[in-house]
């Protein structure tokens, strides 16, 4: 099994792609990106766009050479959208990829809510009907029945987990559970992962408490006892105070727990967590997010390198 994570917070983009090759088959999990279209009052900074527009081009990449898609559920930074913004992949960019791809797809939450409605877009803009899995699966990957996004309870709607498995190897993709329910932790737990990728709290929102970061905690390092490698990754990563939350689990644990980018080994690139540095540093020309809309914009200008040197 080869475990690839090609869009996540740790990697410059906000969401959680990651392709899976295995037995054969390449599965493509969460074929989305998006970057938090304001954060401090602020558009993305061009460096975001420059990372954002890499990313896109290799989820579309990995669609095109997929046998299967898996769609955790229909927010924009996980699943193709047909009125995405500049920032955010969308369908008519992978359509005729798709044409012969296997699709897993959760299904939508009722009474249906404006997340929910883009399972009916993503099936029309592509022309076939996709099929609802949860709680199924093949003799290859398992789904599980809808887990909270986040705390259990919340008007967030539901997600769909994924297990895969190859020989004695299991892998599970825990799409924006937060580490928040502990249902969802103990069906992880059922399913005796060897690597899990799953998303962290995010506290960056101010709804989300001291109370919350104790009870995520609690979950990553009961998961952390009881696997090999455990990746948090996506909420987290949104913020310095998630970055250190993480930082200081990661060195409870042994270092056992990496984010993304640590697992691809790469260097850490958190730009939701520094735009307002890049504003400071490289301010954005009036007109530049218009500009770029337009195609007018050489975007290979701003590779965020000088960043990552100072970290």
């Amino acid at each position: 099994m080869h475990i690839s994570i090609i869009g996540t917070e740790s990697l410059g983009v906000r969401g959680l792609c990651t392709v899976v090759t295995v037995a054969g088959r390449t599965i493509v999990i969460d074929p989305g990106v998006a970057l938090g279209y304001r954060r401090h009052g602020k558009l993305p900074h061009p460096c975001q766009v420059y990372v954002g527009a890499q990313v896109r081009r290799r989820i579309i990449e990995s669609v095109a050479t997929a046998t299967d898609i898996v769609i955790s559920h229909y927010h924009g930074d996980h699943v193709p959208l047909v009125n995405a913004n500049p920032f955010q992949l969308a369908v008519r960019q992978v359509a005729e990829a798709c044409r012969n791809n296997q699709f897993w797809c959760k299904a939508p939450d009722y009474p249906l809510n404006a997340m929910s409605v883009r399972y009916n877009e993503l099936s029309q803009a592509l022309e076939r009907n996709l099929p609802i899995v949860d709680g199924t699966g093949d003799d290859l990957m398992t789904f599980s029945t809808p887990q909270p996004h986040g705390e259990h309870g919340n008007n967030l709607g539901t997600v769909m987990m994924t297990r895969i498995t190859d020989g004695g190897e299991v892998f599970v993709h825990a799409s924006d559970i937060q580490l928040l329910d502990d249902g969802a932790v103990s069906q992880i737990l059922e399913w005796e992962p060897g690597i899990v990728l799953v998303s962290g709290p995010p506290l960056y929102l101010k709804h989300i408490s001291q109370k919350h970061a104790t009870r995520a905690r609690l979950n990553a390092l009961n998961l952390a006892r009881n696997v090999r490698v455990l990746i948090i990754d996506h909420h987290i990563m949104r913020s310095e105070s998630g970055c250190r939350w993480f930082d200081d689990l990661a060195s409870e644990t042994g270092h056992k727990v990496m984010c993304g980018a640590d697992f691809m080994g790469r260097d850490r690139l958190l730009l939701e967590s520094w735009r307002d540095r890049m504003y400071r540093e490289m301010p954005v020309p009036e007109g530049w997010h218009d500009a770029y809309t337009r195609g007018e914009i050489d975007i290979d200008a701003y590779e965020p390198g000088h960043f990552l040197a100072d970290g």
